[in-house]
């Protein structure tokens, strides 16, 4: 192939000197070279013709084969990665929806435990309550009857001593002591 290209070479060169040595005008319109002109033509296109056919289409034609298996691959590959992506897409939402529900459940049922705890607390605390008022009520009540005692002893000491010191003698306990608890009888009767 080498000694192709050389000789035509060669032979360019030798033509080139003919035609530019000819003083008869242009050589393109001068009628004796254009055989030489149209056999150069013909040579020139054919070279270049096999040269296109053999050695630049098929790199063209693989390179747009392999272009285009490269992009099925890819699109086939987009395709696989959106259908994985939607399968997650679908189970995180699936994931998130069951969340939800658990998350739901928990705090109702949370909800529900904190109610019966608060309903157990306000049944202990109402009845703790409700021994302290006996409680009170009862210690209320023996206030009450002890005080009265005792108020009843000391009216009927200080009655005694007023009687005594007024009339300047001494007064039997006894009939003060029934005067006192009658009159004592009377006023719890009237306040209750």
């Amino acid at each position: 192939m080498r000694s192709f290209y050389f000789a035509l070479c060669v032979v360019w060169i030798v033509h080139a000197n003919q035609a530019m040595s000819s003083e008869a005008g242009m050589p393109q319109l001068n009628t004796e070279y254009w055989v030489a002109q149209v056999f150069w033509l013909s040579v020139i296109f054919s070279v270049l013709y096999l040269i296109i056919w053999k050695i630049f289409l098929p790199r063209i034609t693989y390179s747009i084969e392999n272009r285009k298996s490269r992009l099925v691959n890819d699109l086939d590959q987009v395709q696989k990665l959106k259908e994985d992506s939607e399968k997650k897409l679908n189970e995180y939402n699936l994931i998130i929806e069951k969340s939800k529900k658990d998350a739901k459940k928990i705090i109702e049922d949370n909800q529900k435990k904190l109610d019966r705890d608060i309903e157990n607390k306000k049944k202990k605390f109402n009845e703790e309550i409700e021994k302290e008022l006996s409680a009170a009520e009862n210690e209320i009540k023996d206030l009450k009857k002890s005080s009265i005692s005792n108020i009843n002893h000391i009216a009927e000491e200080t009655t005694a001593e007023i009687i005594k010191q007024i009339v300047n003698t001494e007064v039997n306990k006894s009939s003060v002591s029934a005067i006192v608890n009658d009159i004592t009888k009377k006023e719890m009767e009237k306040n209750t």
